[in-house]
């Protein structure tokens, strides 16, 4: 049973589609007001109408401070306050390893790794002003855990996510501020779609869906996980059901990694 958010203030980033737009949806049924935000403007105020009036929308490029704290912003205009902030934006491409240009690993590091972090920051900045502490949630993955050919720079990023929600958690608990990140594994989203894609370009696989059924393979669960499947644990974050629990990275995976 999921617990009430009704006094919760969440804000989304990259909740224009996919794990984003489920756990949106989800926070908002739980009872949450949410900001969607996205880099995509039309997605997101789709995302958001969709929900009804417990939702808003935001352009954000994670990238971008000023971007970030105008989506902050408006859920401090619109609800009041901010009490959690899912970090959950993310690109990925396939680059075999000596084919990673610098220009590939800025443009992966840059969204998944400092763009987390920018998010943390401001959200924090927010939280500490309110004085009230709140949850930070923070999208990793498997490839946080485990290094994977040929996705050695997303694999980097996402280790990097870890690595800042085990600082951040560490350096503002005695604010009340709890920071945790939850790690998916394959899941079927238009990400997964550009990854199969990358495979095939890069002649590692042939067929449409090779890549991603034998990656889903791996799971002992059985499937590939799908983005509701996001949602529960999502909503345990946000809740006071996970008051005591923070620096973790919770995998999300059907079993893929055991850690």
């Amino acid at each position: 049973m999921i617990e009430d958010l009704s006094k919760v203030r969440a804000v989304v980033t990259g909740a224009g589609q996919g794990i984003g737009a489920a756990i949106a949806r989800g926070l908002a049924e739980a009872g949450a007001r949410v900001v969607v935000a996205d880099l995509n403007e039309d997605n997101a105020r789709d995302v958001a109408a969709a929900i009804g009036e417990r939702a808003r929308y935001a352009k954000v490029d994670v990238r971008n401070r000023e971007s970030v704290k105008a989506a902050i912003g408006v859920a401090v205009h619109a609800f009041g306050g901010l009490d959690a902030m899912f970090n959950n934006a993310g690109i990925a491409q396939v680059r075999p390893f000596l084919s990673i240009t610098e220009d590939d690993f800025h443009t992966v590091i840059d969204v998944n790794a400092m763009g987390v972090m920018i998010g943390m920051q401001e959200a924090i900045k927010q939280m500490l002003a309110q004085g009230t502490g709140g949850s930070i949630v923070n999208t990793a993955s498997i490839a946080g855990k485990q290094g994977y050919e040929p996705l050695g720079h997303y694999c980097a990023s996402k280790f990097a996510v870890v690595a800042l929600t085990q600082t951040a958690a560490r350096a503002f608990g005695k604010d009340k501020i709890r920071v945790n990140a939850i790690c998916p594994g394959v899941v079927d989203t238009n990400m997964w779609k550009t990854i199969d894609q990358g495979f095939r370009d890069n002649k590692l696989s042939t067929g449409v869906d090779e890549a991603f059924e034998r990656f889903a393979a791996g799971a002992v669960l059985g499937r590939a996980s799908r983005p509701d499947d996001m949602v529960g644990v999502a909503c345990f974050l946000a809740s006071s059901g996970s008051a005591f629990m923070t620096g973790q990275s919770l995998m999300t995976d059907g079993g893929m990694v055991f850690v």
